[in-house]
C-alpha cells in the first residue's frame, strides 16, 4: 500500500529559499520529510539558503542547498541530478520559481517578455520534463501559477500570459506520468503579502487588492499569505494525491474560473 503522507520522503523545492518556498522547505522538513534540498537563483538568496537547510536540519530532516538559473534545461537537469543524487532519490517535485511583470502592453519591451517567459514558462516545462523522468513512482509534482489565471484583468499580460501555459503542461504530464502513479498540479495563490508583491504596485492598486477577496476583512492584510497556501500544497503531495491535472485557485474569493 502507498503511504501518501510526507514521512521519509524526499522533497526538491525550486524557489525553496525564502517566502513560501523557505515556509514550505521548513513545514514539509516539521511534517516528517528524510529531506529536503532547496534551490535557488541568485547568490544574494545564499545566506536566506543557508538559513532554511538550518532551520531544516532543526526540524530532524536533511538539508540541501544548490544554485541554479533554471531558464536552460541545461540547469534544471543538472539541478535534477544534484538534488536527486544528495538525497538518494527525489520523491517530492515543487515549483514555486517565478516573476511578476506589472506594466502596459504598449510598454513592454521584447527582452522583457522573453525574460518572463523563460522565468515563467520555460523553466516550468523543463521542471515538469525532468520531473516527470526524476521523480520516483508515486511522486507528487505541484507548480505555483497564479489567480489572475482566472481574471479578466489589464498591465499582466507578460506574467499572467507566461504563467498560462503551465496549465496545460500541468494537465499534459498528468496524463503522460499518470501510469507511474505520479500526481502533477499546479496551485495560484491570489496576492501575497510578500517582498516581491508591494515593489510591483502602486498604492491605489495595494489598496484594491486588500479589498478584493471575498475573506478579506477576516486576513491579517486583507492578501493571501504563504501560511494559507502551504497547507494546500502539502495536502496536494500527500492525502489529496488523487487530484492531477488540475489547477486550484487558492485566494480567498479573489477570483475563480
Amino acid at each position: 500500500m502507498v503511504d501518501h503522507s510526507l514521512n521519509g520522503k524526499t522533497v526538491l523545492i525550486a524557489g525553496g529559499a525564502k517566502n513560501l518556498g523557505g515556509l514550505i522547505a521548513r513545514d514539509f522538513a516539521a511534517h516528517g520529510a528524510a529531506a529536503v534540498a532547496v534551490h535557488y537563483n541568485s547568490h544574494s538568496a545564499s545566506a536566506e539558503a543557508d538559513d532554511t537547510v538550518a532551520a531544516i536540519e532543526a526540524a530532524g530532516a536533511k538539508g540541501f542547498a544548490f544554485q541554479a538559473d533554471l531558464t536552460t534545461a541545461a540547469a534544471v537537469e543538472k539541478l535534477f541530478a544534484e538534488a536527486g543524487a544528495a538525497m538518494g532519490g527525489i520523491d517530492i517535485a515543487i515549483n514555486t520559481v517565478g516573476k511578476v511583470l506589472k506594466k502596459p502592453m504598449a510598454e513592454t519591451s521584447e527582452a522583457e517578455f522573453d525574460e518572463m517567459s523563460a522565468v515563467n514558462s520555460k523553466s516550468a516545462f523543463f521542471f515538469l520534463k525532468e520531473a516527470g523522468k526524476q521523480v520516483r513512482d508515486h511522486g507528487r509534482v505541484c507548480t505555483l501559477v497564479t489567480s489572475l489565471l482566472g481574471a479578466y484583468t489589464p498591465f499582466y499580460a507578460s506574467y499572467a500570459g507566461t504563467k498560462a501555459p503551465v496549465e496545460h503542461y500541468t494537465r499534459a504530464a498528468s496524463k503522460e506520468f499518470g501510469a507511474r502513479g505520479i500526481s502533477v498540479t499546479a496551485i495560484g495563490p491570489g496576492p501575497m503579502d510578500t517582498p516581491f508583491f508591494y515593489p510591483a504596485e502602486g498604492p491605489e492598486a495595494v489598496a484594491y487588492h486588500k479589498t478584493a477577496a471575498a475573506l478579506s476583512p477576516f486576513s491579517p492584510t486583507g492578501l493571501t499569505h504563504i501560511e494559507d497556501i502551504v497547507p494546500w500544497i502539502r495536502f496536494m503531495v500527500t492525502e489529496g494525491w488523487w487530484m492531477t491535472g488540475q489547477t486550484i485557485l487558492v485566494n480567498g474569493g479573489y477570483t475563480t474560473k
